[in-house]
């Protein structure tokens, strides 16, 4: 497995669409799911549920993205590359081996999530959004 073939698939997992995918790493769509069909054959299971405009992962892909991320902080943790990501993201507890450093001077953005009225959630959505409840409060 390619570390640029695992960058593809955190960014379809992010977007879950194959065509925002592409266009933010910059790779045509037949190439980004070639690659992820590949990854999929090569791991012998199936990482996707491809709908119309949309994909989502099976438990294998959740599995995947949690390996995928822990990997990741895993690089950083050795020196071999540099995470920049939002404050509460990654565990940079006592013991984890890395360290948050805000950004200087400090950006600050307000982010929204909106969803529809009766939504229908999938496993990993719901459970995103019960931690979004606890940490930040809300409705």
């Amino acid at each position: 497995m390619e570390i640029r073939t695992l960058k593809y698939f955190l960014a379809v997992a992010r977007e879950e669409n194959m065509s925002r995918a592409a266009a933010q790493l910059h790779v045509t769509q037949p190439t980004l799911s070639k690659a992820l069909k590949a990854l999929e054959d090569e791991l012998g299971k199936k990482l996707f549920t491809r709908h119309s405009f949309s994909i989502s992962l099976t438990d294998e892909g959740v599995l995947l993205r949690s390996r995928a991320e822990d990997l990741v902080s895993m690089f950083a943790r050795e020196g071999l590359g540099v995470l920049l990501t939002l404050n509460d993201l990654v565990d940079t507890s006592p013991g984890s081996g890395l360290v948050f450093r805000p950004l200087y001077p400090r950006l600050e953005m307000k982010m929204y999530l909106i969803w529809n009225r009766y939504p229908s959630f999938t496993p990993i959505a719901a459970r995103f959004l019960r931690q979004i409840r606890s940490s930040f409060g809300g409705a």
